[in-house]
């Protein structure tokens, strides 16, 4: 191949392909926060928008990690920086489902429209759970911290509980992996939480709700609920099929298949996200 003979050593064909089309999603992602953040969020002011906007912020900055963590960092062989970068991905990976899930607690929590009439009660902490603004922005912050904590963790914690299995003998290394055994199969410890356990509860559970939203509610809301729902299920079935592909060693569809499922699923959430009265 060209990319093996005079520019990479393991970069191929299909690794072009699949590399320029994430970089096209990458592109499609800048474009949308621009839009929620300095379009719809500067002139509504709803934190609603502001999280959408940061929503495709971090998805971007994490997309752009695990290209080069896939695709360019193998070629120099360095091994914390290939866990660098994995590092930086999952981080602003989760940090962009906070977002997702600042989203859902807006919709499910909002605040009472008629603010309740000032007391003379002492403030208390037991005064303070009675008013139910108070309840429902904890319980959106305990949401939004859940994935926020997440990243961290896979930022900070040691590199035995993350590192791919492949990297100990492909670079001769030490290192003693933390893993779990299940069977005759073993994987690290920390890989097995987050894609697992953490990663399709929440790509489980933020589409869910939104399909529940749309069955509660009705008229240009329930489109917009309904197609946010497919959107983000096609967007997560993407990155769940790459991986998938990866392990079932497709280059070809792995190369095409996933981003385009992805790109597809952006358009869908712009169109669910671009009714006035939702401004």
């Amino acid at each position: 191949m060209i990319f093996q003979d005079f520019l990479f050593q393991y970069f191929s064909l299909w690794d072009f392909i699949e590399s320029g089309l994430y970089f096209m999603i990458v592109g499609f992602f800048l474009i949308l926060c621009f839009y929620f953040l300095f379009i719809r969020y500067r002139i509504s002011k709803k934190i609603y928008w502001l999280f959408f906007g940061l929503f495709f912020v971090c998805l971007g900055i994490g997309r752009v990690f695990f290209i080069i963590y896939y695709f360019y960092a193998p070629e120099l062989e360095i091994v914390a920086f290939l866990m660098i970068n994995y590092r930086f991905a999952t981080f602003f990976t989760w940090i962009g489902t906070a977002c997702a899930v600042g989203v859902l607690g807006i919709l499910l929590f909002p605040p009472e429209t008629e603010p309740e009439k000032k007391s003379d009660q002492p403030k208390t902490v037991k005064n303070w759970f009675k008013n139910k603004d108070n309840v429902k922005l904890l319980i959106r912050i305990v949401l939004i911290a859940i994935p926020v904590i997440i990243g961290i963790l896979a930022l900070t914690l040691s590199d035995e509980l993350f590192m791919d299995p492949d990297f100990v003998d492909k670079y001769n290394l030490t290192i003693n992996l933390v893993t779990i055994q299940i069977g005759s199969w073993t994987y690290p410890l920390g890989r097995f939480l987050l894609n697992f356990i953490f990663q399709p509860l929440f790509l489980a559970l933020i589409p869910v709700i939104f399909i529940y939203l749309a069955w509660k509610t009705f008229g240009v809301l329930r489109k917009s609920y309904a197609l946010n729902a497919i959107g983000l299920l096609l967007y997560y079935s993407g990155r769940i099929l790459h991986g998938a592909l990866i392990v079932a060693n497709y280059p070809h569809f792995r190369a095409t298949l996933p981003p385009l499922i992805i790109l597809l699923a952006l358009i869908i959430l712009v169109i669910a996200n671009n009714y006035e009265q939702l401004k």
